[in-house]
């Protein structure tokens, strides 16, 4: 992968707008997002609605954008990232696999405007085509309440070959600017740094295809500023992988 963001629209063989769209639907949970310039920009306006505000349990606004989505059919238990048990999926999502990879190095640049009650993130998610693969490498997550904690690690979730391993190391940056956050992702495992600097290692690793994840979350419920618009700002991803799906 060497996405630049060239153009002015997402290229969609790779990029899908939607936000886990099988909980809801691709109309509920759409991206907000332009392309310009050599720059992706997602953002949460005051106008864009709630994601899932009768599944959520916390009242939540997300832009984001995946390479990968499935679901079983409308009714079935089936889907990717389930966040409450028993979760159905009320719009069926046909197979897309925009970029699935299985090992190799992922590097994003990207800034994020976030207040104390949003965050941005950068992430690669198991493609759960079978409900143990649905283990996660996040590479950032930054929430605007501890702006130097710089979330990275391995979550387990549904898979019983990993253990969770995430840590929020302090790092003396400024999310606002632009950061290069990197993950090689190895057989047993994973290495992340910012700006070319190791900043963490974990030893273990997922071992199978992965979709890439980029997003601006939003937590209404936790006060701030309702008129703000928190965003991420992406100048390119590149993917040096060893497999792809």
């Amino acid at each position: 992968m060497e996405e630049r963001f060239g153009g002015d629209d997402l290229d969609t063989s790779v990029w899908f707008p939607f936000y886990l769209s099988h909980w809801s639907s691709r109309a509920e949970s759409a991206a907000t997002y332009s392309v310009s310039d050599g720059e992706l920009r997602l953002s949460i306006p005051p106008s864009q609605g709630l994601w899932c505000p009768d599944r959520h349990e916390e009242p939540l606004r997300v832009s984001a954008l995946q390479t990968g989505a499935f679901s079983g059919p409308v009714g079935s238990t089936v889907g990717q990232q389930p966040f409450a048990p028993g979760l159905t999926v009320r719009e069926e999502q046909p197979p897309f696999w925009g970029y699935t990879p299985t090992y190799g190095r992922f590097e994003a640049r990207l800034r994020g405007v976030v207040t104390e009650r949003s965050m941005v993130a950068f992430w690669l998610s198991g493609i759960e085509d079978r409900p143990e693969r649905s283990g996660e490498i996040c590479v950032m997550e930054v929430f605007g309440s501890a702006p130097h904690d710089i979330g990275m690690g391995v979550h387990a979730f549904r898979d019983p070959a990993l253990r969770e391993d995430f840590e929020t190391p302090w790092l003396d940056l400024d999310v606002a600017d632009f950061h290069l956050y990197g993950v090689d992702w190895r057989p047993g495992r994973v290495t992340f740094s910012v700006d070319g600097q190791v900043v963490r290692v974990v030893h273990q690793a997922p071992d199978y295809p992965m979709q890439l994840m980029l997003g601006v979350f939003d937590f209404p419920a936790r006060g701030g500023d309702e008129g703000a618009v928190p965003e991420l700002v992406v100048t390119h991803v590149t993917g040096d992988q060893l497999q792809q799906l």
